[in-house]
């Protein structure tokens, strides 16, 4: 990822922008903050927050009009938060003196004329970034309009201690200065590197000098003016220190012969991008002080500030595991991409899990104010990961050598209907709906023959979204130019698919080769059982999350459902924002135990049964013990005792076998027999409980490798026993992983008691 790709995905996400409170603050004092630690009674912290930004945050914190709260996010459910209240509780109860922390001395003099809070705010600032400041103030006392505020509101041994600041970080006071003389700012024009006029000193005449808004210079050079500030007649406090921070910045550039307008867009108020969702939020009230006259007490100022929401965006951790398990938001993630693809070769790349841990399922750019999409993210790290050759084999191996498997001799055909030499129509089941269903599939080929003209041939194979997933281009672009070349070979037939993850890929990646979903069909030429047969039973439909554009096809779903007389009850995530069930891109192959924690949270929504119509979230459900059927299975039923959602689970292994019987099935109507070259191993007889097989199959290891491991063990000898329980224990490697197996012969096959296996090589032994 290049530097300004990085930048266009941290744009998209607005997490890190501020809430509406701080950009509506013309100074941006971080109110959201502020307010978390006010309704934590931490009041000294609070203070340190008001003073990161706020000048004289004693004064402030007393007299300001707090234009934070109209913006406030709190007033869309109930009354915005009562910032400026606390900001006053917090002034008169946190006993820390403000300090000022200042940069190394310039040698740059700037005058400043005037005390009300521009002036003020002028001198506060640049002192602190080191200049040599000189006040003329033309009254006895600092202060101006402050002085205005009654003493119950601002005492003044707070405004006299707060402005003696000043003079501690070493500015020059000077009181009774003739500023209102015509010459004196000509005179001391020349003596400084620049000179601040507060716009509020009385009597003095500035009409012939023009302003420019934005940087307050004036017409004249050097000199720059703002502050009295009024809205509607009455002073504005925080709009006065805005002004004085504002010329501060200009004075600072001007100094330093810098641009004195590029960058500043968001000084002041500005509409901020973070989005904060409040639906559903329960509408508070303000907290009104038993006491109006002296305000909140420090109980009443903690109540008020719980009300604060803390506004943030986070919708799509919000609604994903995998975001939420890695503790950031896509920004960070952004970051940390870009920084793992630029750690040098051979150094440890941290976030290889991350990246290869994501489903893709566009859940999180459907919540997206911004349309931020992880999966987009991490598939771009993952491919480039394998151009560099750096991908960790672990990781997707297991799932690319099950495409392999599907696209290899045991599974894939490709044929007209039997009988006929052409094809209108072409029946794409795939490779996942095979190895859990292989009766059901066998049975809706058959229904599509009858129900459609023209001929319905059959595509079996992976249509190759695991390549996909796992970022191999290479193997991708293989699997479709297989698909286009057999699909062409057949005549172009329009496609019926059973996988909506085959139909996106085809729709994205084969855009010339029309389809349309199994359901769509059905429902359109008719269920083959007829209506109303159903149990009048209600299940919650899981759509598949690739189908969160597909509404055609969640509705083919819902309509044949409810004509089998079957209620529906919708997820809360469903539609147009489903789950994924932790298999869609290999999510369980590079993170099993994350797999298993989405798996087992999107299962547990509903205490209904589920209908599925994607057979890996079917198997994935029931891997969890959760009751769940596929609609092929309701359309076309197969299941012992009538109740397919009792089927439970299926292994890898078992899979293979299905996918077998789905080929030898179309063939023996083709009239061939399927035949290929069976291992001597492959008959080799395994027994295992139930939970030793579910263990093995989690770890991802076939019973072919556990046939392979035994067989090797029992020609060569080359095993360890176990004298005390007559256990063995062998091992043998294949490609990149060793398998070993705990295992126990018997008079008609063999035990297995464990196995397990590293992508290790044993070495100095020969195999």
């Amino acid at each position: 990822m290049e530097q300004n790709k990085l930048r266009e995905w941290e744009y998209k996400c607005i997490q890190e922008e501020p809430p509406q409170c701080t950009a509506g603050c013309p100074i941006h004092v971080d109110a959201r903050l502020f307010v978390k630690q006010a309704g934590q009674g931490d009041w000294e912290a609070a203070l340190k927050t008001l003073a990161k930004t706020m000048p004289f945050p004693k004064i402030l914190g007393r007299v300001c009009d707090h234009p934070c709260e109209p913006v406030c996010k709190r007033g869309e459910a109930g009354e915005p938060i009562a910032i400026g209240a606390l900001e006053r509780a917090c002034v008169e109860t946190a006993q820390e003196k403000v300090k000022g922390v200042m940069l190394p001395r310039k040698d740059k003099r700037v005058a400043v004329i005037g005390s009300g809070l521009s002036s003020m705010t002028v001198a506060w600032d640049l002192l602190r970034k080191g200049y040599r400041i000189t006040v003329f103030e033309p009254g006895e006392r600092l202060g101006g309009t402050l002085w205005e505020f009654p003493e119950t509101i601002l005492p003044p041994d707070v405004i006299t201690e707060e402005l003696s600041l000043l003079e501690s970080l070493g500015a020059v006071i000077t009181l009774s200065a003739q500023v209102a003389r015509d010459d004196f700012i000509a005179g001391i024009h020349g003596e400084f590197d620049a000179v601040f006029v507060g716009l509020d000193v009385a009597d003095l005449n500035l009409h012939d000098l023009e302003l420019e808004p934005l940087t307050l210079a004036t017409s004249r050079k050097g000199l720059f003016a703002g502050g009295d500030c009024r809205k509607d007649g009455r002073l504005s406090p925080i709009t006065e220190a805005f002004e004085g921070r504002r010329a501060a910045t200009s004075i600072d550039r001007y100094v330093m012969n810098v641009s004195m307008d590029n960058g500043r867009e968001n000084e002041g108020p500005f509409v901020t991008r973070l989005y904060t969702n409040v639906e559903g939020l329960e509408p508070l009230p303000r907290l009104t002080p038993a006491d109006p006259n002296s305000g909140y007490s420090t109980g009443e100022a903690i109540r008020e500030a719980e009300r604060c929401i803390q506004c943030e965006c986070m919708e799509c951790v919000k609604v994903c595991l995998y975001l939420e398990r890695y503790k950031g938001y896509p920004k960070k993630y952004a970051r940390q991409v870009f920084n793992n693809e630029r750690v040098i070769y051979g150094a440890a790349r941290t976030k290889n899990q991350f990246v290869n841990s994501c489903s893709t399922c566009g859940l999180c750019e459907t919540v997206c104010p911004n349309d931020f999409f992880m999966g987009d993210l991490c598939l771009q790290a993952r491919r480039t990961m394998n151009e560099q050759k750096l991908m960790p084999p672990s990781f997707h191996e297991f799932a690319l050598k099950d495409m392999a498997h599907g696209n290899g001799e045991r599974f894939a055909l490709c044929s007209h209907e039997p009988g006929r030499q052409e094809s209108a129509w072409l029946y794409f089941p795939s490779c996942q709906l095979c190895a859990t269903s292989p009766g059901e599939v066998l049975s809706s080929y058959r229904h599509l023959r009858e129900r459609l003209s023209g001929g319905v041939g059959i595509m079996l194979r992976c249509c190759g979204a695991p390549a996909f997933w796992a970022g191999r281009d290479d193997l991708f672009r293989e699997a479709l130019d297989t698909v286009r070349n057999e699909w062409e070979r057949l005549g172009r037939p329009r496609v019926v698919t059973a996988c909506s993850t085959c139909r996106s890929i085809f729709q994205d990646h084969l855009p010339e080769m029309e389809s349309v979903s199994l359901w769509k069909v059905i429902e359109e030429t008719g269920l083959p059982g007829g209506e109303g047969t159903g149990t009048g039973t209600t299940v919650a439909v899981a759509d598949p999350c690739i189908t969160r554009n597909d509404p055609e096809t969640q509705g083919s779903v819902r309509r044949i459902v409810q004509s089998l007389g079957i209620s529906i009850e919708e997820l809360p995530l469903s539609g147009g924002k489903p789950e994924c069930c932790g298999y869609g891109g290999l999510m369980y192959n590079a993170n099993p135990g994350l797999a298993r924690d989405v798996i087992a949270h999107r299962a547990t929504v509903s205490n209904n049964d589920y209908l599925a119509y994607c057979a890996m979230c079917r198997d994935n459900f029931a891997a969890a013990g959760k009751r769940v059927s596929h609609l092929i299975e309701l359309l076309f039923p197969t299941a012992p005792g009538g109740d397919p959602a009792a089927r439970g689970w299926i292994s890898w292994s078992e899979r293979r076998t299905n996918r077998a019987k789905v080929r030898e099935g179309i063939l023996r109507e083709l009239g061939g027999k399927g035949e290929w070259m069976v291992e001597d191993y492959e008959g080799i007889v395994l027994r295992m409980a139930p939970d030793v097989r579910k263990r093995i199959d989690e770890r991802r290891i076939l019973e072919d490798d556990l046939r392979r491991v035994i067989d090797h063990a029992e020609r060569t000898g080359k095993r360890l026993e176990n004298l005390r329980t007559g256990c063995y224990r062998a091992y043998c490697q294949t490609e990149n992983v060793t398998f070993w197996v705990d295992y126990t012969p018997g008079e008609e096959g063999f035990t297995v008691h464990n196995a397990y296996c590293h992508r290790m090589k044993i070495v100095g032994v020969k195999q």
